[in-house]
């Protein structure tokens, strides 16, 4: 009688499967974050070979948006109309991911862990079953301010940035972090569109404005334009990099790592490509199950990581919230996750949600690229 109600009441879920749906930019300017959805998948497979979560199977469907927010509605449409999903997990995108949000909500689906650090994510009145799965840019951004305040405290400042809720947080952040310096420090903002073919003239334009100093809160395929145009200009200045866009491989390799030595960025993950990391078992654990469920996957990719530790969350959440599953209990059991340690995290990170904040990372490490791998420089830092 019980599991027939959990089963009526809550769509994508019978005695023995969830149903969960992701959208990833499988195609189109920002496919290099697509690989996200074959990490998830292989995660699940993982799970449902150790017998699933609480005696039932995942089952994930993962379509492709293109990061295009009207392919996001029908994609988002189709998988909740008919598929028939419980939750939609771990979408790729800001600007996707607030186009089905208040669709998501209308229909009370779950919208868990979109990979996005806006604002936009982490707003538990206005959107309670929106979660965020990264790191607050605007928090971020903050870091930056104050370590250039730091280390440079008459830097000149530029700041390149996506012409969306994803880059304007980023600006937001600085300005909050330089504080009353803001206005004498930063001299030049320029912003691109997702589909411009080239940042050239971006770059152009804040060496012109006699920057010494950029922050860049931009994607891969931009950072890397904008690095390599950096490198053919012989302009160095020193870069505070979004770690959205600071994978070794795709973004600096195709940059050059010539060109992006000595860039900093903040990170919440152990990077596979650090030698602090290599007898660690965590590491060695991730690295076992990327030979056994994604063989074809890129070691050195933070959104690699990124699957494996989103997806434990969610196993982990589910699990907690037990037999009797609906999205209503779901919800509230992700309200209590406190200190929880997904393998994979860096030590002293750690995430918490509670009933009114939903931003989940409680700190991030600043670490510098020293041509071949990202090193640590000093120890994480609360971005509250």
């Amino acid at each position: 009688m019980g599991r027939a109600a959990v089963a009526a009441d809550a769509p994508g879920v019978t005695d023995t499967e969830i149903r969960l749906g992701t959208l990833q930019p499988l195609s189109g300017p920002a496919s290099a974050y697509g690989i996200l959805g074959y990490a998830f998948e292989g995660y699940f497979t993982k799970v449902n070979d150790e017998g699933g979560i609480n005696g039932r199977k995942i089952k994930v469907l993962l379509r492709d948006d293109a990061l295009s927010p009207p392919k996001a509605v029908e994609q988002t449409r189709a998988l909740v109309e008919q598929d028939g999903i419980f939750a939609l997990f771990g979408q790729s995108g800001t600007p996707t991911g607030v186009a089905v949000q208040k669709y998501l909500h209308v229909k009370g689906i779950p919208q868990l862990f979109v990979m996005s650090g806006s604002h936009v994510f982490q707003e538990p009145k206005n959107a309670p079953l929106s979660l965020p799965g990264l790191p607050t840019y605007f928090g971020e951004a903050k870091l930056y301010a104050r370590a250039i305040l730091q280390d440079n405290p008459n830097a000149r400042i530029g700041i390149f940035y996506q012409n969306d809720d994803f880059g304007k947080d980023y600006v937001k952040g600085v300005q909050i972090g330089l504080g009353d310096k803001a206005d004498k420090l930063i001299v030049a903002k320029e912003s691109y569109e997702l589909t411009d073919p080239t940042v050239d003239s971006k770059i152009l334009a804040l060496k012109a404005s006699g920057a010494d100093t950029l922050v860049m809160g931009s994607y891969s395929k931009q950072t890397s334009q904008a690095l390599q145009k950096m490198g053919v200009m012989g302009w160095r200045p020193k870069i505070y990099l979004s770690y959205i866009g600071s994978a070794v491989n795709p973004t600096l390799k195709n940059a050059g790592f010539e060109n992006a030595k000595g860039v900093v960025t903040a990170a919440v993950l152990k990077d596979p490509t650090d030698v602090r990391w290599k007898d660690d078992p965590e590491t060695l654990a991730w690295l076992a199950w990327m030979d056994k469920y994604y063989p074809r996957g890129d070691k050195t990719s933070g959104s690699n990581v990124f699957g494996y530790v989103i997806g434990d969350l969610i196993r982990h959440i589910i699990e907690k919230t037990g037999k009797e599953l609906t999205q209503e209990r779901l919800m509230a059991t992700a309200k209590q996750v406190r200190d929880y340690r997904p393998p994979m995290l860096l030590p002293d990170i750690s995430l918490t949600i509670t009933p009114d904040n939903y931003s989940i990372y409680n700190k991030m490490q600043l670490q510098e690229f020293d041509g071949t791998a990202w090193r640590a420089v000093g120890k994480p830092i609360s971005t509250n």
